[in-house]
């Protein structure tokens, strides 16, 4: 597979670039879950490190990887690199020290600090990799990234469903309400797509679902108003499920 090779390529291009200060390299989003599918989806890869990245290191790390060096084969490259001390600790916080989108088809961006609006997805990615991450290098990814849980976790997924709603509910917000909802109500993290099937027999609008599946594969598209009332309708049902936070 083009992508598993990208990825132990990416390895061995990251190791000169960190050395002793690598801790892991780990595989998350719908590869880990098994719902990676060309040609809509990113890959999703998170590096640790075993101390914070002074700047020009930062630097070197987009310079290498940014697909014009390093192309990737899927839509995207989505990669975080993260200080081992901020994974190993449940946390809401962003904590990285970058994040870099690069691709063919998706916006570049190289962030050395989190973005205000946007430090919700790190803890569902971290998440994620606790629970399905692939390791590419380094030691299994539930022994480096702390379990989040979903009191901490629930409200997360509720932020970026109302982040949808900002962006123009579409496909895509149905299935993040999908996935949100499995997570909140049974504590299972699935793919996109694994998430509609499970929702189409417990939500009141199943038909969306299956046409948010049809459009996400290049099928059509959903209607906005129903898109959105089926997100305000998920976002309840996440208030109800969410457990209590403990101090």
């Amino acid at each position: 597979m083009q992508e598993t090779a990208y990825l132990a390529a990416l390895v061995e291009r990251a190791r000169p670039l960190l050395g002793p200060a690598l801790t892991g390299v780990y595989a998350g989003g719908s590869f880990a879950l098994g719902g990676y599918e060309r040609p809509g989806s990113d890959l999703d890869v998170a590096v640790v490190i075993d101390r914070p990245l002074a700047r020009e290191e930062k630097e070197a790390v987009v310079r290498e990887l940014r697909h014009e060096a390093f192309p990737c084969p899927a839509r995207g490259l989505e990669l975080v690199v993260y200080a081992e001390e901020a994974v190993r600790r449940p946390s809401a916080d962003a904590a990285f020290e970058l994040n870099l989108n690069t691709g063919r088809d998706m916006a570049f961006r190289a962030d050395f600090e989190p973005v205000p609006g946007e430090l919700h997805w790190f803890a569902i990615d971290r998440g994620v990799l606790h629970a399905h991450g692939i390791a590419l290098a380094g030691p299994p990814a539930a022994e480096v990234f702390a379990d989040p849980g979903r009191a901490l976790l629930v409200p997360l997924l509720a932020e970026t469903l109302r982040w949808c709603l900002a962006d123009g509910a579409g496909a895509e917000a149905v299935l993040a309400a999908c996935r949100a909802l499995r997570y909140a109500e049974e504590g299972v993290w699935s793919s996109k797509a694994a998430a509609a099937r499970w929702a189409e027999a417990r939500v009141d609008d199943p038909d969306l679902v299956e046409q948010a599946r049809r459009a996400r594969a290049g099928g059509g598209t959903v209607d906005p108003g129903r898109a959105a009332s089926f997100v305000d309708a998920a976002l309840v049902r996440l208030d109800a499920a969410a457990p209590p936070r403990t101090a």
